[in-house]
């Protein structure tokens, strides 16, 4: 079996080719290929397609499909037509950055009067989920220092407030009435 006398196909690191004659050669195998992918980009699409290309040493190239004229034609002869594209486009893009501005003022309003002053109605399952593990943290938190305090009273010659057992007791029973199986 012979050797091989090339070495293939390599990637190619992008950066200025410094040798001109391979500068030139580079120049003509890669304007070979563009024009074969435009024309099948063409073919596969029914595309118009109108490309121009200089060389290095300043000579124009160029390739088109139908033609370089039709396409180019087709191009001026829309371009009243693209101002109002580009006006859309501004249109959209204007109504994105509306919403990116409400949405953070959104967060913002959040964030200064805090979560738990947050309309429920505009929270979606995965925020509704937070909000009750922050609830339950609060419950469980608020229930712990009331018993703290409690004990703390009952030891003193002061008689423990009434009404927060019952709320505690039902916060940790994870079998009482109103409260999901935390299974789920």
């Amino acid at each position: 079996m012979a050797s091989k006398k090339t070495k293939g196909r390599q990637k190619v690191e992008m950066k200025r080719i410094e040798n001109q004659d391979d500068r030139l050669i580079t120049f003509s195998k890669r304007r070979s290929g563009i024009y074969k992918k435009a024309s099948e980009l063409a073919t596969l699409t029914g595309a118009e397609i109108a490309i121009a290309v200089f060389s290095p040493a300043g000579k124009p190239f160029s390739f088109g499909h139908p033609s370089v004229e039709s396409v180019i034609n087709r191009f001026l002869e829309d371009s009243l037509n693209m101002d109002s594209t580009y006006h859309l486009v501004e249109a959209h893009l204007d109504e994105k950055k509306e919403k990116g501005l409400k949405l953070k003022s959104t967060i913002k309003e959040m964030d200064s009067k805090g979560w738990w002053d947050t309309a429920i109605e505009e929270l979606n399952i995965q925020q509704l989920i937070e909000l009750e593990k922050k609830f339950n943290e609060l419950q469980m938190t608020l229930c712990s220092k009331i018993a703290e305090n409690t004990s703390t009273v009952a030891s003193s010659s002061q008689a423990p407030e009434t009404g927060h057992s019952f709320a505690c007791t039902i916060a940790n029973d994870q079998n009482a009435p109103g409260f999901p199986d935390k299974n789920h």
